[in-house]
Order: C-alpha cells, then sequence, then structure tokens
C-alpha cells in the first residue's frame, strides 16, 4: 500500500512524542555543551588579541627608543656590545667619537648666554654738566668688566684714575637740518651716538645700550633681561615715560632714552647704514628719541617694550 508523502511526515512526527504528547527533549549534556563551547572560544579570541597588542606596543616603544639615542650614545652601545674588534673599527669608533665630542664643545660657546661683556654702552653726555653728571656714571660702571663711551660735545678734563668710560667727542652735525623751534639740535648729535659706537667696530658685541648721563643701569638685571632675547635678529628694546603726557606728546612707541634701550649688534649695523639720510628727512622732531624711532619705524622695527626701563625717577 502507497504512503503518500503527508502520512509518512506524520509518522514521524507521532514518533517524536512522548507518551504524554510533546516534543521529546534534547539531552541535557548536548545542550550545556554548546554554550560552553561558545564562551571557550571568545575567551581564546579575546587572548589572542590581549598578547597581539601588548606585543605591538612594546615592539613600537622600542623603536621610538632607539630613535632618542644621541649618536654619541649609539657609539658607546656598539663599543660594549662588541668585546673584540678590528684595530680598524676600534679607531674608526675612536675618531667619530672624538668628532662629536668637538661639536659638542662647539655649540655651546656658539650659543652661549648674553654677558656684560657682550654689551657696549653709548652715553650722551654734555661738557657743560660732565662735573655733576660723571658721579651718577660712577655709581654703576665697573672699568674692568664693562665696555662703552661717553659722547661729548666738547673737550673736558678727565683722569685715567676716576673709573669712567673713554670719552670721545661726537661728530660733526651741523650738516643737518634742524628746525624745531622748542628743542636743541645737540638732538640730532645725541641720535647718531648708536651709530658711532657701531664704526668703532669693537669685538664679540651683540649689543648696543644707550642712556643719558645721568641714567643708572642695574647691569645685573640688564644682562638678565638681554639674554631673553636673540642677539642676531633685529631688536630695538626699551620702554614708554611713565608721564602719560609724555606719552601722548611724543608716542607711545618709542623708548625714552632717558631710561636707556637697547639695540642688537645686527639692527645697529642698519641703522648706521641709513640714519644719516633719515634725520635728514626729520629736521622738524624734537628730541633724539623720536629721531631714532623715526629710523626704527622706516626699517620696520618696533619697539619691544620691556617696563624696567624707567624714564622718570
Amino acid at each position: 500500500m502507497k504512503v503518500n508523502q503527508k502520512d509518512s511526515e506524520k509518522v514521524g512526527w507521532d514518533q517524536m512524542r512522548g507518551s504524554s504528547g510533546n516534543p521529546i527533549a534534547v539531552p541535557v549534556a548536548q545542550a550545556r555543551t554548546l554554550p560552553k563551547l561558545m564562551v571557550w572560544l571568545i575567551l581564546f579570541v579575546s587572548v589572542t588579541y590581549v598578547v597581539y597588542t601588548l606585543k605591538l606596543v612594546s615592539t613600537s616603544r622600542a623603536c621610538d627608543d632607539d630613535l632618542l639615542i644621541t649618536p654619541p650614545l649609539m657609539t658607546v652601545l656598539s663599543s660594549e656590545a662588541n668585546v673584540t674588534m678590528g684595530a680598524a673599527t676600534a679607531e674608526g669608533i675612536r675618531n667619530q667619537t672624538s668628532t662629536t665630542v668637538a661639536l659638542r664643545r662647539e655649540i655651546p660657546e656658539a650659543h652661549k648666554r648674553t654677558e656684560l661683556r657682550h654689551i657696549v654702552f653709548g652715553i650722551a653726555a654734555s661738557a657743560k654738566l660732565w662735573d655733576q653728571r660723571k658721579n651718577y656714571i660712577k655709581l654703576w660702571w665697573k672699568p674692568k668688566e664693562m665696555r662703552g663711551i661717553v659722547w661729548l660735545d666738547n673737550q673736558v678734563k678727565t683722569r685715567s684714575d676716576e673709573g669712567l668710560p673713554p670719552v670721545r667727542i661726537s661728530g660733526d652735525t651741523s650738516r643737518f637740518s634742524y628746525t624745531n623751534k622748542q628743542g636743541h639740535p645737540s638732538a640730532i648729535r645725541i641720535s647718531r651716538i648708536v651709530s658711532e659706537t657701531f664704526r668703532l667696530r669693537m669685538k664679540d658685541v651683540r649689543w648696543f645700550v644707550m642712556g643719558d648721563d645721568d641714567t643708572v643701569f642695574i647691569t645685573e638685571n640688564l644682562v638678565r633681561l638681554l639674554a631673553k632675547y636673540d642677539h642676531n635678529q633685529y631688536y630695538y628694546i626699551g620702554s614708554l615715560s611713565e608721564s602719560h603726557l609724555q606719552n601722548i606728546y611724543f608716542s607711545y612707541s618709542m623708548a625714552y632714552g632717558g631710561g636707556g634701550f637697547a639695540i642688537s649688534y645686527p639692527l645697529a649695523r642698519a641703522l648706521e647704514r641709513m640714519q644719516d639720510r633719515c634725520i635728514q628727512r626729520y629736521p622738524g622732531l624734537y628730541g633724539s628719541d623720536d629721531r631714532m624711532q623715526a629710523c626704527m619705524a622706516e626699517l620696520g622695527v618696533p619697539l619691544t617694550k620691556e617696563l624696567g626701563f624707567h624714564q622718570v625717577r
């Protein structure tokens, strides 16, 4: 007798049922095995990932450490790793090490911090007031440690045992026009002091510091201040007046010579080349400070303000 497909499926389904008519359950052992396998598989993958990650991180750190080793240290490590080596190899390492040491000794010298010996002072003075004003210079001048020139309009009597800077007479400025009725033509002479000091061609100069004969410099503070700046760049460093009215009348972008100001060597060189022509263009300015500021403006150098330069005492 033929049994159709539906009848065969019904018979199979009836065989799978128990006496109660419910489907026969899957064995418990088989049911518990599957979740355990999944847990072990996930745990294996996680451990593999962590181990691989740690290995990758440790390898990258080792590479970074190798890059941070300086050439001298690399040379030392190579010589220590090799207990024996040929004479030629040893000589090569010795030459490389000595060359590196020589370079290390030269670099600090080239970038040595600014010291007092790197500064040259240009002091503006007049023969009429010299006997009184020179006493201010004695307060801060250190003859054996400092370099500078006092620039006067006329000759004065000097003594070598006074402990003062050398005295020189400023160049003739009669060819320059001065039309300000409220000022004095001596402003032109004083404004050229930095250029005249530069023309003396002193050695190992980084900064030219300008001041009046009654300006008192605290040289330790001055050196510490200038050491912050790169003397190979153009710098015009000073401060405003403490008088608001003077700043309004003259400029808030001008260094006041009464408080002193500093000019880096490269800027002094550029100033010396163009200052006389610059002065001719501004005959109506009042003093030396605004003439200096006018030339700085033409050179494109702004004032770097440092509040330690005090004009009003």
